[in-house]
């Protein structure tokens, strides 16, 4: 499986409750921040729920 470099690249203030904690159940802390983690479909659903909010990149 192939790890995904996720990336907050916007502000979580005006996002809604569960937004937000999606954002911080991915690690996510300032603009700029960034995890790895592995790519599977809980993921993948995280993922689209904020996508708006960051930047994903295959690594």
């Amino acid at each position: 499986m192939a790890n995904l470099k996720i990336t907050l690249v916007k502000s979580t203030n005006k996002a809604k409750k569960n937004q937000l904690a999606t954002v911080e159940a991915l690690g996510l802390k300032k603009i700029g921040s960034e995890v790895i983690k592995k790519d599977n479909p809980q993921m993948r659903g995280m993922i689209k729920v904020v996508s708006h909010l960051i930047k994903v990149e295959e690594v």
